[in-house]
């Protein structure tokens, strides 16, 4: 996929595919390089501590710079789900007459489920992370303050600690921004956000599903691309719906879904299965069939 932006107010764009380059890249750099576990063998070398906190500042700056870009897609989310759902147009309209904005609900969708997939692959994030965090405080006991804590503070770096502890960061702030969006806007009937969700996972599952427009898709990650959008408007449904999207009364055919993520490789969508498995709400309600646990088992 291109590198698409978001506007927020028509001056500051989110440069989504620019941050999952960025976030890929993290990945790869801490994969190669072995400097921290290291160090933990060998505290009393103190050469070795000085090149793992040289490495380690770099990163997580780049942490703070995702973390940040997450408070940013919270607010672009909730402009967004505005300009979908406000009156008089009902959500299937809105998607027809300005399918440009539900493109770039669908960017950060795409954004939010290959970083966490890449964060939950990537253990070594939150290693660095808590690295950083011992050495400052260790520290600020002996009376010394390190340069970079001028980049992460201790107020920054417990936020950024409460955000990289959730197994599924950005995911758990998008959710938490629609379920936001839809208590704030109580004059907003419920199912017009709920609409739209469901609209959404139904156009991505014909998609995927009939050749006919299977065909189309040029390459593999344009396929990608429409799962993973499936995937995340159907967690954010589960959040704000009720009853959520594994009942019998949901908008949402879980079982078309399901299946069509179980027809493609195991290693592109095991990630989207787990994000089903473990940040829906109602997966395990009585209301949920045994075939739909079953098929997600």
């Amino acid at each position: 996929m291109s590198c698409q932006g978001v506007y927020l107010d028509g001056k500051h764009e989110l440069h989504i595919g620019d941050a999952l380059i960025s976030c890929s890249s993290y990945c790869i750099f801490i994969l190669n390089h072995n400097v921290l576990p290291l160090s933990f063998k060998n505290p009393g070398d103190l050469a070795l501590q000085e090149r793992a906190w040289n490495a380690v500042c770099p990163l997580v700056a780049k942490l703070k710079r995702f973390y940040e870009f997450s408070l940013r897609l919270e607010n672009a989310l909730r402009s967004l789900l505005e300009a979908l759902t406000s009156p008089p147009y009902a959500p299937m309209q809105h998607l027809e007459r300005e399918q440009a904005l539900a493109k770039q609900f669908a960017e950060i969708l795409h954004f939010t489920l290959s970083f966490d997939e890449l964060k939950m692959t990537n253990p070594a994030i939150q290693n660095d992370f808590s690295y950083y965090r011992r050495t400052i405080s260790r520290n600020r006991l002996n009376n010394q303050q390190l340069e970079a804590e001028n980049e992460v503070n201790n107020e920054m770096a417990n936020r950024m600690s409460l955000f990289y502890a959730e197994a599924t960061p950005m995911l758990k702030t998008l959710s938490n921004a629609t379920t936001k969006f839809v208590s704030e806007n109580k004059t907003l009937p419920i199912e017009d956000t709920t609409d739209c969700l469901s609209t959404m996972a139904c156009v991505c599952r014909v998609m995927l599903e009939t050749p006919e427009y299977r065909c189309r898709f040029t390459n593999t990650d344009t396929m990608l691309f429409c799962m993973r959008v499936m995937v995340g408007v159907i967690i954010l449904y589960d959040h704000v719906h009720p009853v959520g999207a594994f009942a019998k009364t949901s908008k949402i055919d879980m079982k078309g879904c399901i299946k069509v993520l179980k027809e493609q490789p195991s290693n592109s969508v095991e990630g989207l299965l787990n994000a089903l498995r473990y940040t829906t709400r109602h997966l395990n309600d009585d209301s949920t069939s045994k075939q739909i646990r079953a098929l997600l088992q």
